[in-house]
């Protein structure tokens, strides 16, 4: 949720991160913290009233299908609509009686459900995955992709598979439209290798939390220069240090956090009698 004149987004006041709007219950909720508040009137930033909701969620999604194929019986999963107890069930058991036409859904439909029925399977947004800063976003996606091409074609219907990206270059992409795992396997494992990443190192990350951001700071600067001091007195030229950074969701729950990440053969061996702190 954004405002058109400013484009300020209207963000969680504990996370600082962008609110989601649930148009369902008709509110802006903060999907790390659950802080929920209603859509506001004029932007805070500017005072406009150009307020506006745009993305690509399960309800955007069933909203332009229902536009599209108006005789269709559409269903939902997603955290709304399977909140209560026994509702996954209740949904399935529709859909496998074929009390709807279209079920659409989050991640949580990739894996572990036999729909005989279903011949097509379509994903959006593919690549959404892609950009988040963790060395294990390539073998997610692939995973999920394969997982989600496995509902179609269980049966002697037979099935096929639309994956919409905008990243289809992307090896992680290419090899699971092929469904080629070792392809993949080959790409990915060169580059852990290349960056020293698991299986051929060990990591252990550590987050320092506050409610001041230089406090969480000082903290995490603390324990960097403690570990760059052990890893000079051991010698072990194969263990690194990161200088301490915010993680990629900076602020949670009203706490600051930093981190670090310690890399190396045996990182464990060089802190394991070490004490750190609260």
């Amino acid at each position: 949720v954004f405002c058109r004149g400013c484009g300020h987004t209207i963000q969680c006041p504990r996370c600082d991160l962008p609110l989601t709007w649930h148009s369902g219950a008709s509110k802006l909720v903060c999907h790390t913290c659950g802080y929920t508040r209603g859509l506001p009137k004029k932007c805070p930033q500017c005072g406009s009233t150009r307020i506006k909701q745009f993305g690509t969620g399960t309800e955007k999604v069933e909203s332009e299908l229902q536009e599209i194929f108006p005789q269709a019986r559409l269903l939902r999963w997603d955290a709304d609509s399977a909140s209560g107890k026994g509702t996954e069930e209740v949904i399935m058991a529709h859909f496998r009686q074929h009390n709807a036409d279209i079920l659409i859904g989050t991640q949580m439909l990739a894996k572990g459900l036999d729909l005989p029925l279903v011949t097509l399977v379509g994903v959006v947004l593919a690549d959404a995955g892609l950009n988040f800063p963790d060395y294990r976003t390539a073998e997610r996606a692939f995973q999920l992709l394969t997982q989600v091409a496995g509902r179609a074609g269980r049966s002697a219907l037979g099935g096929q598979v639309i994956v919409q990206t905008f990243q289809p270059e992307h090896y992680a992409i290419r090899h699971a439209a092929r469904h080629d795992f070792e392809g993949f396997y080959d790409e990915e494992i060169n580059h852990r290798r290349e960056l020293r990443y698991p299986p051929f190192t060990r990591l252990v990350r550590f987050e320092t939390r506050a409610l001041k951001n230089d406090e969480a700071r000082d903290a995490a600067q603390a324990v960097y220069t403690k570990l760059k001091r052990l890893i000079d007195a051991g010698g072990d030229k194969s263990t690194e240090v990161n200088p301490p950074m915010p993680p990629y969701f900076a602020r949670r729950a009203g706490y600051y956090r930093w981190q670090l990440i310690l890399k190396g053969s045996d990182p464990l061996k060089l802190i394991r009698d070490e004490d750190f702190g609260d």
